[in-house]
């Protein structure tokens, strides 16, 4: 579907401006003439025409966000190890409380997890051991990753308490 809109383009003024007169549901806006070496910018004429008022700039005004969320970044700390490192490193995330605590409880669970595979060498308790051992991780990392997703911090049970400590909770 396409509309057209009637436009009337006027000659240039006769007192010597170089503006085209563009008309268009009276109102009448004067741009610089494109064939002319001395455009000096255009200007509207309207009774109607109201100028947008300039956005307030102060410090009300919140500053703009750039980055990751908190949520995204708590979340992101469980991936791998990797994230959450480089979280307790760079700045704004070493700096919030939130995402220091889950990128040292993803740290501190990717520890529980290593220990549980070393345990898989002896022959069959062993692996039983780390095949319970890794399905319970893999439930409990499923868990956090979504509670760090909803903005929550949960606690794992005995890594939690170490992930506060560290965090400065």
């Amino acid at each position: 579907m396409s509309y057209s809109l009637p436009i009337f383009l006027g000659p240039p003024r006769e007192n010597g401006s170089n503006f085209l007169r563009i008309r268009y549901n009276q109102r009448t806006l004067s741009i610089p003439n494109p064939t002319s070496r001395t455009n000096k910018g255009a200007t509207v004429s309207d009774s109607q025409y109201t100028p947008v008022p300039p956005q307030p700039t102060g410090p009300s005004q919140a500053p703009a966000q750039s980055g990751l969320s908190d949520n995204a970044a708590g979340a992101l700390a469980y991936v791998t190890i990797i994230p959450a490192i480089i979280f307790l490193i760079v700045e704004p995330y070493n700096k919030n409380s939130y995402v220091r605590f889950h990128s040292w409880q993803s740290i501190f669970l990717g520890i529980v997890a290593f220990a549980i595979s070393i345990i898989n060498v002896i022959p069959i308790l062993g692996q039983i051991i780390f095949l319970v051992g890794m399905l319970g991780i893999f439930v409990a990392w499923i868990i956090v990753v979504l509670k760090a997703l909803k903005g929550e911090r949960f606690q794992l049970p005995i890594i939690g308490k170490f992930a506060a400590q560290q965090s400065g909770n």
